[in-house]
């Protein structure tokens, strides 16, 4: 699996004279794309941030800091710094894990 996380994309395509731009994203947790899937999430973009809903898992566990990272490394290379994860139902897993991770910056400065 590829993590480069030093190279921006694009959050558009243009073709013709039409330019068309990501704001939506479908987000799947599975090691090869066609196979079942274990966690889902969607991901609406705007300008400069994104807003992270419908976080669901198979086994209906709680997803791993792992994830909250690789959400984070994908909105950092389309340029989104601002991001707010969902907390409707089960889904204040990623508020956890954000908290958490504001918690250990905050250490770090200090």
């Amino acid at each position: 699996m590829q993590t480069n996380t030093e190279q921006e994309m694009t959050r558009y395509v243009e073709l013709n004279n039409w330019i068309f731009e990501i704001k939506s994203i479908r987000a799947i947790r599975v090691e090869k794309y066609g196979e079942p899937y274990s966690a889902t999430a969607n991901l609406c973009v705007n300008n400069d941030s994104a807003y992270v809903d419908g976080v669901m898992t198979k086994d209906q566990t709680d997803l791993e800091q792992e994830d909250y990272t690789t959400f984070m490394q994908l909105c950092q290379k389309l340029g989104i710094s601002k991001v707010k994860f969902d907390s409707y139902n089960n889904q204040d897993v990623f508020a956890k894990l954000q908290q958490e991770e504001a918690t250990e910056k905050a250490v770090q400065i200090a």
